[in-house]
């Protein structure tokens, strides 16, 4: 096992749905993206510390497992929970489906934005800004989605607030950093 100082660096990761379109508003999309974070839990590819799930986009402060490369985990993260939307959509919006349609040569669709955005956070100074911003994302004017944090679902905001464990693949940054 490494030592922290050999771990890799948890980090700050924004995906963003292709032109933010607001694909994400149906609860089965946000939780095929929970069945995947879960997963990458279980298999020790990732440490998920917060996390929430917007109409167009996502925000996570993970770390990568100790035998994973950032980049293979987020493109296989990117790359299922891209496949997962698709093949519904396929099956039950093809409508939908069709605004996601692309020119490129290795798929004819695009769920998520290239280039999602992944910084390293080394301080808990701000960790925790991206924690409060994270948490307060879904009160942001032009989302209005909720009227108090803890009230939206998406939101790693209750495991920190009232230690709810409906999100088990959760781990808190306390110790980590």
């Amino acid at each position: 096992m490494q030592d922290a100082s050999e771990q890799h660096p948890i980090q700050f990761f924004t995906a963003t749905i292709l032109e933010w379109k607001h694909l994400l508003k149906p609860d089965k999309y946000k939780n095929i993206i929970i069945e995947s974070l879960r997963y990458l839990t279980v298999k020790k590819r990732a440490e998920v510390f917060s996390f929430v799930i917007m109409p167009n986009h996502i925000h996570l402060i993970w770390r990568m497992g100790e035998n994973s490369k950032r980049e293979n985990v987020q493109r296989d993260f990117l790359k299922f929970t891209s496949q997962q939307i698709i093949k519904d959509l396929k099956k039950n919006h093809p409508l939908v489906l069709e605004k996601f349609k692309t020119d490129a040569k290795d798929h004819a669709y695009q769920v998520w934005e290239r280039n999602a955005l992944s910084v390293d956070i080394h301080s808990r100074k701000v960790l925790e800004q991206k924690l409060d911003y994270i948490h307060n994302n879904p009160l942001q004017e032009k989302w209005n989605l909720v009227k108090q944090a803890e009230d939206y679902m998406y939101s790693s905001i209750r495991f920190y607030e009232n230690e709810s464990r409906e999100w088990d693949f959760l781990k808190r940054y306390e110790n980590e950093i």
